[in-house]
């Protein structure tokens, strides 16, 4: 067999590569502070990567804010975008009489053309 022998070794348990001559990527730890119970959580982010203003506390789930040297980010909290709907979008192009007239029409057209077809054909 090979110069290294298997026997007695479990399906990944362990590896058998070693880190040597491996480099690891930098690395940056952040705090956040939980503003319901006042816990700090630190994650460990890529130094390449930019850090979110906000993560879950550990503690009790609710949302923690980055925080640098010992002051907390100031968050901007820009009014969301309220999704239009599709009335919305209609009532940008017609007026509300010039849709009554669109609906009107199309049922005077519907209903009579349902009075032109065979009953049992």
């Amino acid at each position: 067999m090979a110069d290294r022998s298997l026997r007695g070794m479990r399906l990944g348990g362990q590896s058998l590569q070693s880190e040597e001559g491996v480099v690891f990527s930098p690395r940056m730890t952040h705090t956040y502070l939980c503003s319901t119970c006042g816990k700090e959580t630190e994650m460990v982010f890529s130094a390449d990567a930019e850090a979110p203003d906000t993560w879950e506390c550990k503690f009790d789930s609710n949302e923690a804010i980055l925080m640098i040297g010992s002051d907390v980010v100031v968050l901007d909290r820009a009014e969301a975008k309220v999704p239009r709907s599709h009335w919305d979008m209609l009532l940008e192009r017609r007026t509300r009489a010039e849709l009554e007239d669109l609906l009107q029409e199309r049922l005077d057209y519907l209903r009579a053309r349902r009075g032109q077809q065979k009953i049992g054909a």
